[in-house]
Order: structure tokens, then sequence, then C-alpha cells
């Protein structure tokens, strides 16, 4: 084709349910979540790497920043008026630990907490905006939910023939799945 098109694919961590990175922490900091998530313990962990070595996804990143009280950054982020900016339910974490999509984990057990609390369980589709790249996303093609309650969205796009897990012969057995996009555009010939 002369005209190539370049296709952007959003790689997060893929909380894999037979997970390379967990196994490989020296000191734990990495472990599995009853819900499927894949945790870290950013005040456990000790920097050395093994994680993102192991990942096949290589989604894992080493902060190498200091971001709270350095002088580096403008005035105002380091007084209380701009550290009240920051989400509180979120850990700032230091420099010298390894980073990595936690499904917005705080979000998402609030969101259980609450249905708790009021006597009820979650709803299937109310953990979708509480994931910050399903609620920033404006096309839908990002979604977040329980795949094993059959009435949420992402049960039903689970079942469809498009679905594939990233690198699934490498047996991690991934959380999250894509859908392939068909891009014959009506040009297909008719024999």
């Amino acid at each position: 084709n002369e005209n190539p098109q370049v296709v952007f694919q959003p790689v997060m961590c893929q909380h894999c349910n037979q997970a390379p990175c967990e196994t490989v922490c020296p000191v734990a900091a990495t472990s599995h979540g009853r819900q499927g998530q894949n945790h870290m313990a950013y005040n456990r962990c000790v920097g050395t790497r093994y994680c993102a070595n192991n990942c096949p996804y290589k989604v894992r990143r080493f902060n190498w920043f200091l971001y709270n009280n350095n002088e580096e950054f403008d005035f105002h982020m380091n007084d209380d008026l701009g550290k009240m900016v920051l989400n509180p339910d979120v850990v700032v974490r230091s420099r010298g630990v390894m980073e990595k999509c936690s499904f917005c984990i705080q979000s998402t057990q609030a969101i259980i907490l609450k249905a708790k609390n009021e006597g009820r369980e979650a709803n299937a589709n109310e953990f979708n905006d509480a994931v910050a790249c399903s609620a920033a996303c404006s096309t839908g093609a990002l979604k977040f939910g329980d795949i094993n309650n059959e009435e949420s969205e992402v049960f039903e796009r689970s079942k469809d023939d498009r679905v594939y897990h990233l690198l699934e012969y490498v047996g991690t057995k991934p959380n999250v799945f894509y859908h392939t996009k068909v891009r014959n555009n009506g040009k297909m010939k008719k024999t």
C-alpha cells in the first residue's frame, strides 16, 4: 500500500494471573489481589528492577525522580496548597521504586466499600468511570469492569470473536484484552 496507516495501541500493565513480575521480587513488593489486580506495595519496593526485566509487556517504570519536597519544582508544588491538588488516595512514590498501572485500585476499592456500606453489591458498570484511562477515553474504546459478572459490558465484549490477549503464547494469562479492528473499509473484492 502506498499510504501506510499508523496505529497506536496503548499498553498498560496486563494484571496477569501468572505474573512473571511477582515471582522475581525479592521483597514481595508485587502481589496478586483477590480481584485479579496486580498490586504494588511502593513502601516495600527496593528498586532492584527485576520485575521490569521479567515483564514481557515492558510496562513497569523505574521512578528516577523525587517529586515530594523537590526544590527544582515550582514553589507552589511544595507548599500546602500545592499538595492539596494531589489525589489524597494515591501515595506519592519516592525515588528509587518501580511504578505501574494499578487499575486505580483506590477508586475501585472505594466503590466496593460504598456498595458494602449501603448493603448491596457493586453495580457491574459502576467501575467503568472509576478507572482514569476508561473515564478519560472519549471514544469508549477503553472499558473496565468485572469480567466474571455476566451483566457487565466487559463480560459481553469478552465473548466477541475479535478478542485477543497480547503475547498470549507467553502463558501469563493477562486480565486485559483487546479487540481486533476491522480494516478492510469495504475495499474487499467480491468473487
